[in-house]
């Protein structure tokens, strides 16, 4: 019998038994959206946080010039929400859209704080897959300041292969914080 995708996603980090996770299951609701749909817009409260079954996302916001900034994909397996909006309960900042025909599942924040506070397992999952999300998060940040932009499509290029083929050219452009000629040229170099 095959294991449901979310208990595979848990279980890369804490052990479940088939009671613990049915439990956890049923705190989710599953959702479906469709291609350019949104999850989250901007100035919006939340109070989801989506775990990507099949599909692509983003997350982005715009600046006072109007200019798109994207801020994270979120691809099978990838969790996704407007964080500071869905922990401090304040309008979110970011637009969340699909980019592909989604299936996700989510989690209120409601029964995420139930979920931790009633299974210490699960408050640990939770605990580390914050962590890991800020060591990534700060690691975007650092090379979006010290590498160049050909070092930024590499790493990208080498750490998410999939995702530059499910993503137009000029939103990788955008995540990189390049041009789109520039992504062009660094793209037609490395074929």
């Amino acid at each position: 019998m095959d294991l449901h995708p979310l208990r595979k996603h848990i279980e890369e980090l804490i052990s479940l038994t088939d009671e613990e996770f049915s439990y956890i299951l049923s705190h989710f609701e599953p959702i479906r959206r469709r291609k350019h749909q949104y999850l989250i817009q901007e100035k919006e409260p939340v109070n989801k946080e989506f775990w990507v079954i099949q599909g692509c996302l983003r997350s982005y916001f715009f600046d006072s010039a109007g200019k798109e900034h994207i801020i994270q994909f979120a691809m099978e397996n990838w969790w996704i929400t407007d964080y500071e909006a869905f922990n401090n309960k304040v309008p979110s900042k970011v637009f969340i859209d699909c980019l592909e025909d989604c299936q996700l599942l989510y989690i209120t924040f409601e029964n995420r704080e139930k979920l931790s506070a009633e299974m210490h397992k699960m408050e640990r999952f939770w605990a580390k897959k914050t962590k890991l999300g800020y060591i990534a998060s700060q690691n975007r940040v650092l090379s979006l300041l010290k590498n160049t932009a050909k070092d930024r499509y590499e790493q990208l290029s080498a750490q998410y292969p999939d995702l530059l083929q499910r993503v137009p050219k000029k939103l990788i452009a955008s995540y990189l914080g390049i041009s789109r000629e520039t992504l062009s040229r660094l793209y037609s170099d490395s074929e």
